[in-house]
Parts: C-alpha cells; sequence; structure tokens
C-alpha cells in the first residue's frame, strides 16, 4: 500500500510520516519510507529512497539561486529520473507492506511540477492524504476551500486523495470543526446565510461538491497522540483492496 502525504507547509506531513511509520510497525507491518523533498535538512525516519542523495535546493542556492528558485530548479534536474523513481518506489512496494511518500514543505512544488504528476501517474494505485491544519480554518468559506482543494488534486494527480485534518490535538472544539467537513449539507447551509461575494462562491461550490467529489469520509489526525491512525490503516486497507468506498 503506498500513501503520500501532500500538504502546505507546517501541516505536519514529515512529523506524520515519521509517526504513522512507527504505529505500523509496533503493530507488524513492514515499513518503507520515500522522501521527496529535496530542501529538508532532518527527518524523523530513515527514507529507503531519498532524492537528496542527486539533488539538494541548499547546494544549488550555494551556486546563486534563491530559496524559491533552487526548489523548482532542484525539481527540474530530477524529472529525468522520475521514472527511475517510480520503478524503485514500486519495487520497494513489492517487498514492504507500506510506503510512506513524505512530498515536498511546499506543495505546489509537488503539484504543478511535471515531477509530482508523472511520479504519482506512475505508480500502482497510491492513495494520497491531503494534510490541512487547523489553523486555516477560521470561517465557512475555508471549510469549503479544503473540501474543495482535495478534489482539485485528485483532478491534478490522477489519484484519490482523502482530506485530513492535522494537529488535533492542538484543538479545543474537535466538533466543530466535524459538523463542517462532514456534514456538506450543514456546511451548505450555512454558507448560504453568508451576505460576502465569497461567501456565495462558496455556497455554490459546495452546493456542487456531492455530484463531483467520490465518496469519502474525512480523517481527523495527531502526530503526537497518534489518534486517527487506526482509521488512516483501515482506509488506506480499503482503498488497496477495494473491499469497499472510502464513506
Amino acid at each position: 500500500m503506498i500513501l503520500a502525504f501532500i500538504g502546505t507547509a507546517g501541516s505536519g506531513k514529515t512529523t506524520l510520516s515519521g509517526a504513522f511509520g512507527r504505529y505500523l510497525k509496533e503493530n507488524g507491518y513492514s515499513v518503507g519510507y520515500v522522501n521527496l523533498d529535496t530542501g529538508v535538512r532532518d527527518l524523523p525516519y530513515s527514507p529507503d529512497i531519498d532524492v537528496r542523495d542527486d539533488v539538494t535546493s541548499w547546494k544549488i542556492m550555494e551556486k546563486g539561486y534563491g530559496p524559491n528558485g533552487a526548489i523548482v530548479e532542484s525539481y527540474d534536474r530530477l524529472l529525468p529520473r522520475v521514472n527511475v523513481y517510480v520503478s524503485e518506489i514500486t519495487k520497494l512496494a513489492e517487498e514492504r507492506e507500506y510506503i510512506i511518500i513524505d512530498t515536498p514543505g511546499q506543495m505546489e512544488t509537488f503539484l504543478f511540477h511535471e515531477f509530482g504528476v508523472k511520479l504519482m501517474d506512475g505508480l500502482p494505485n497510491p492513495l494520497a492524504v491531503y494534510l490541512f491544519s487547523p489553523d486555516i480554518l477560521k470561517k465557512p468559506e475555508d471549510f469549503c476551500f479544503v473540501r474543495f482543494f482535495s478534489l482539485m488534486i485528485d483532478l491534478r494527480l490522477g489519484t484519490t486523495t482523502v482530506p485530513a485534518l492535522s494537529k488535533i490535538d492542538t484543538v479545543e472544539n474537535l466538533e466543530r470543526y466535524r459538523r463542517f467537513l462532514d456534514d456538506i449539507d450543514y456546511l451548505t447551509s450555512r454558507l448560504k446565510l453568508e451576505p460576502s461575494t465569497q461567501g456565495l462562491l462558496a455556497y455554490r461550490m459546495c452546493s456542487a461538491l456531492p455530484e463531483l467529489a467520490p465518496p469519502t469520509r474525512v480523517l481527523y489526525l495527531s502526530a503526537v497522540t497518534g489518534e486517527g491512525f487506526d482509521e488512516l490503516e483501515t482506509l488506506a486497507y480499503e482503498h488497496h483492496c477495494t473491499c469497499g468506498d472510502l464513506t
């Protein structure tokens, strides 16, 4: 089973990759790790496949590039080897029960660069987990945004994508988040009351979401407490064996 954690910088991808991998190992599974971040210095796991063996963004910065330019340049250099990475990850997946892919800290690098698209397209039946942190969810429109963005990742990468609220150990009223994220009808009804242009747009988008989005459930995860890991394990199994939908 191949899991790719995708999310913005600070959403907890790397920490969660290490914590969920430890959880799986403690439950008797063999786990392989893949690091796709050319800019990360330290990792909480030992990667079996690591793009930093080929290129790092900080070495490119020594040539005069800025941080963002160095990251883009690093994936330009990795692109000719994308099929090699696909082969290596596929082989590792034959040897291990779970493969955890830790994607770049700059999410747009993975989503908008051809390297990420071609890599995910070449892998056998991967599952993408879109992580977003509670601090970006302030207004009803924000909840619509993360649900739709999960669908956009699915569209861009051609990979089944599951939305996941991370860092739930920092949340005081998780039920409020659950109500907005789990019940699209409730979210839509709240958006209908928003008087702003932004609210109207979000209302129209969320009204169409049940028809557009494949059936799936939202995950609630904490790398600190391990909460939600059993649900993620179950969902990954369902996706792998197609023994049920992801509702």
